[in-house]
């Protein structure tokens, strides 16, 4: 049980990582995106692996997965959304050129 929970945290460090070095390395708003929801997939594995470990018998936190998961999906489609139309308005989604959104 033990081991198990090693791996779901590695696997959860791992996508972290990657999903932090995404957000913070990139200068198009649709890889900082994907950066950010990395980084949220890690800590929904970080919560089942706990959940399971602590409380292996009890289904509860599916129910709030999936709530996050809907939650991840709706920032998705805003964040395109936002990227679309600042394509359409600019011609770019880069963030350096998108100053002009400031106040």
């Amino acid at each position: 049980m033990i081991f198990e929970l090693t791996i779901a945290l590695s696997v959860g460090a791992a996508l972290f990582g990657i999903g932090l070095y995404g957000a913070l390395s990139q200068t198009n708003l649709v890889m900082i995106v994907m950066g950010v929801e990395l980084i949220l997939a890690a800590a929904l594995v970080n919560l089942v692996a706990f959940w399971r470990y602590l409380h292996p018998g009890e289904p509860a936190a599916h129910m709030f997965v999936l709530i996050v998961m809907a939650v991840m999906a709706v920032e998705m489609a805003v964040a395109f959304g936002v990227a679309v139309a600042r394509f359409r308005a600019r011609g770019s989604v880069e963030m350096e050129e998108a100053r002009e959104l400031k106040g």
